[in-house]
C-alpha cells in the first residue's frame, strides 16, 4: 500500500511538472526577446490581452470582437501573435526601460466587413483621462465626455478643430492611435458605459475604397502621467521647433469680429484703431475680420467697403498697429472669375463624381467649394495670392479660419496616401498657411504640432456654462497642450456674442482675468462699451499679462525645445496628486505660477487648491505650504487669484 502511495506521488509530481514545464514554455513564447516584458490572454468572459512587465500587470485591454483559443506565438522578427484564422494581431515592442513601457498593437490588411474594436475601461471612480479631442463640452478631465460612433476626424461637429488621437490617464498610461487607421470611438455610450472604445471602421468620412486597411494603435506605461506624456511627446506627437511672435503675447490682439461681425469697412477699422489709442490700451495687431472681398474666395478687397486699403494699413501702421486680416479655405459659387479659374485648373476639391459642391457657415448648401491644399501646385497658387495681400496691401499676417475635413464634399478625392483621407486636407491646410510665420494663427490641427503658430480655440459663446462658455475656456487650454499644442490663443474676451447675447460687465472682465496667464490677451468687445470701471481693471490685468511675457516666453522656449506644455493642468507639479489630478478650473503657467480665475457667475469668493510646494499670494504676499486647500479665497470683480512658486 506504501509503495503504491509512493507511485501516486511520484506520478502526480511528474504530471505537475510536466504542467508546469509547459506552462513555463508558453510565458516564455509571449515574452519579448531580452526582457520582462509579456502579453498575457486572459480568457474570462471577452478575450482581453494584459500587458505584463515581471509580475505586474501593467495594462488590460479587452477585445470586443475578437476570439479565438489560438495561443500566442513569437515571431522570426521578434513580435507576439494571435490568429483567429482571419485577422492577426501583433504586439511589437516599442521600448522598454526603467521609466516607461510603450508597445504598439497591430492589425494590417483587414477585411473590408469588419470593424476591429478594443476597450479600455476608463474606471473612473479612481482614474482621470486627458487629451481627446476638442469638443463643445470640454470637460475635463476628459472621461466624463460620451461619443458615439464617433468619427475622429477634425469636424466642425462638437467644435472638433483640434482632434488628435491620444488620450493620457492619471496612472501614466497613454493611448496613441496612428493617423492612417480609420477610427471611430464609442466613449461611454450606450453598450460602453465608463469604457473608451476604438475601432476601425471602413466607411465614410474616411476613404472607403483604400486598400489593405489598417489599425494600429500605441499603449505606453509609466510611473506617471507626466513621464508618459513626455515620452509620447517624444516618440509621437512632436513639438514644435520654434515659437510665435513675442509682441502677440505682451499686448493684445484686437479683432473686429465680435464687436462688429460682417458689419465693417474704412471708417469702423479707422474708428476702432482710434478707440484703442483714446482709452491708453497697447495692441500688438488690429485684425481686421469678415466681410472685406468682394465675394468670399476672391483674396481682393471689396472697393465699396475699403476704397484704398494700402492708404488705411498705412495710416493704421503709422499709429503704432499692425494689419492683419481673416482668411478662410473656401470659393463661393458666386464668386467670379475665381471660382470657375480654380475649378478649371483643378484646384478645388471634388468628390468622387467630380462634383466640387459643399457649404460652410457663408454660404448656402452646394454653393462653395473647398480649395484643394493637398496638391502642391494649389499650396503655391494660395500662398501668392496672400502675398500679394501682403506686398500690395500692406497686410502683415493672417488669422487663418476653418480647416476641419468636414467642410470638403462627402466621399472627397484628395492627393496623396489614400489610407490618410480626408485627414490630409487638415494638415496641408495648416502647413501651406503656417509657412507665413510666426503672427500666424489657425484654428485646427492634425499632427502638426511641430509649427511654431497660434492655435485658436475656436469661436466660444458669451455664457457662463459647460456650453461652450467660460468654463470651457480653461479645460480647452488644457486639451490643446496635452495634445502637444502649446501655443494656444483663447477666443476673444467675453466670447462672441452669438444670438445677440454680448457679454455682461462681469463675464467681460472675469474672461480677461482667466485669459492672464494664457498665451495671449484677444479682445473684440470693448472694456469702455461698459464703464470706468471695466476701463480700470481691463488695464489692470492687460499690464499684468505684459509683465508676465518673460515667464510666457520663456515657457515658449522650453515647449520648442523639450515639448513640454506652457499651461499645463495643476498635477504637473506633482504627477503623483490625486486632488490635483482631477482639478479643472485652475491651471498653470509652466511650473511656478497657479491661476485660480472665478468662473462662475456671481461669485466672490472660490476654493483653491495648491499642491506641494511654497506659494506665494500673488495678491498679498501671504506665503501657503502646500498641498493645502484655501477655502473661501475672497476674490472681488477687481481680484484675480493667483500664487507663485518660490524656490
Amino acid at each position: 500500500m506504501l509503495k503504491l502511495t509512493k507511485f501516486v506521488v511520484l506520478l502526480l509530481l511528474a504530471v505537475s511538472f510536466q504542467s508546469s514545464s509547459g506552462c513555463k514554455r508558453v510565458e516564455e513564447s509571449n515574452k519579448f526577446a531580452n526582457t520582462d516584458i509579456s502579453v498575457k490572454l486572459k480568457r474570462s468572459g471577452k478575450l482581453q490581452y494584459e500587458l505584463v512587465k515581471g509580475s505586474n500587470i501593467l495594462h488590460t485591454v479587452t477585445f470586443d470582437n475578437f476570439n479565438t483559443n489560438n495561443d500566442l506565438i513569437m515571431t522570426s522578427k521578434g513580435t507576439i501573435q494571435i490568429s483567429d484564422g482571419k485577422e492577426t494581431i501583433e504586439f511589437e515592442l516599442v521600448t522598454s526601460d526603467s521609466t516607461v513601457t510603450h508597445i504598439r498593437v497591430i492589425r494590417e490588411n483587414l477585411p473590408n466587413n469588419g470593424e476591429p474594436k478594443d476597450c479600455f475601461d476608463l474606471d473612473m471612480a479612481s482614474t482621470h483621462w486627458y487629451g481627446g479631442p476638442e469638443d463643445r463640452y470640454q470637460y475635463y478631465p476628459v472621461e466624463r465626455l460620451t461619443f458615439e460612433n464617433y468619427s475622429y476626424v477634425t469636424k466642425e461637429d462638437h467644435n472638433a478643430g483640434v482632434a488628435e488621437r491620444y488620450w493620457l490617464n492619471s496612472n501614466g498610461v497613454f493611448i496613441f492611435v496612428e493617423t492612417e487607421t480609420p477610427l471611430f470611438i464609442n466613449q461611454n455610450a450606450p453598450g460602453y458605459e465608463n469604457k473608451l472604445c476604438l475601432s476601425a471602421r471602413n466607411s465614410l468620412p474616411y476613404n472607403s475604397r483604400a486598400t489593405g486597411r489598417s489599425f494600429v494603435y500605441h499603449i505606453g506605461v509609466a510611473d506617471n502621467a507626466k513621464t508618459a506624456h513626455m515620452h509620447a511627446v517624444e516618440t509621437l506627437l512632436g513639438h514644435p521647433t520654434s515659437y510665435p511672435d513675442e509682441r502677440m503675447v505682451k499686448y493684445p490682439i484686437w479683432s473686429t469680429w465680435a464687436l462688429y461681425k460682417a458689419d465693417i469697412n474704412d471708417q469702423i477699422v479707422r474708428d476702432f484703431g482710434d478707440a484703442i489709442l483714446k482709452y491708453g490700451f497697447e495692441n500688438s495687431q488690429l485684425e481686421i475680420d469678415d466681410d472685406w472681398e468682394d465675394c468670399y474666395g476672391a483674396l481682393t478687397f471689396r472697393k465699396s467697403k475699403f476704397p484704398n486699403i494700402k492708404q488705411l494699413t498705412d495710416d493704421l501702421k503709422a499709429k503704432g498697429f499692425r494689419v492683419t486680416l481673416w482668411i478662410h479655405p473656401f470659393i463661393n459659387k458666386n464668386c467670379e472669375p475665381t471660382y470657375s479659374d480654380a475649378l478649371n485648373k483643378g484646384y478645388l476639391v471634388l468628390d468622387h463624381k467630380g462634383n466640387p459642391d459643399t457649404q460652410w457657415w457663408n454660404s448656402k448648401t452646394g454653393e462653395a467649394a473647398y480649395v484643394d491644399f493637398t496638391k502642391t501646385e494649389v499650396q503655391e497658387w494660395f500662398k501668392k495670392r496672400l502675398q500679394r495681400l501682403q506686398t500690395e496691401d500692406g497686410i502683415d499676417s493672417f488669422k487663418f479660419d476653418a480647416g476641419e475635413t468636414s467642410w470638403v464634399p462627402s466621399d472627397p478625392v484628395l492627393s496623396g496616401d489614400e489610407h490618410m483621407s480626408p485627414h490630409q486636407i487638415t494638415e496641408q491646410y495648416v502647413r501651406t498657411v503656417g509657412s507665413f510665420g510666426p503672427m500666424v494663427e489657425v484654428r485646427s490641427g492634425q499632427g502638426t504640432q511641430d509649427m511654431a503658430i497660434f492655435v485658436r480655440m475656436i469661436d466660444k459663446d458669451s455664457e457662463w456654462s459647460w456650453n461652450n462658455g467660460l468654463l470651457t475656456l480653461i479645460t480647452t487650454l488644457l486639451q490643446l497642450n496635452m495634445n502637444g499644442y502649446p501655443f494656444v490663443l483663447p477666443d476673444m474676451i467675453g466670447g462672441n456674442g452669438y444670438n445677440n447675447k454680448p457679454p455682461t460687465k462681469e463675464l467681460f472682465i472675469r474672461w480677461l482675468q482667466a485669459n492672464v496667464f494664457m498665451p495671449s490677451l484677444q479682445f473684440s468687445f470693448v472694456p469702455w462699451t461698459f464703464d470706468e470701471e471695466t476701463i480700470e481693471i481691463s488695464k489692470k490685468f492687460t499690464k499684468l499679462h505684459a509683465d508676465y511675457t518673460p515667464q510666457i516666453m520663456d515657457r515658449f522656449k522650453l515647449a520648442a525645445s523639450t515639448g513640454e506644455p506652457v499651461n499645463p493642468p495643476l498635477w504637473w507639479v506633482d504627477p503623483e496628486d490625486k486632488t490635483a489630478q482631477g482639478i479643472c478650473d485652475q491651471f498653470l503657467l509652466g511650473d511656478s505660477i497657479i491661476a485660480a480665475p472665478i468662473i462662475r457667475e456671481n461669485e466672490t469668493k472660490r476654493d483653491i487648491y495648491l499642491p506641494k510646494g511654497t506659494w506665494k499670494d500673488g495678491n498679498s504676499d501671504t506665503v501657503h505650504t502646500g498641498p493645502i486647500w484655501i477655502m473661501d479665497y475672497p476674490a472681488p470683480l477687481d481680484t484675480l487669484p493667483y500664487f507663485i512658486k518660490q524656490a
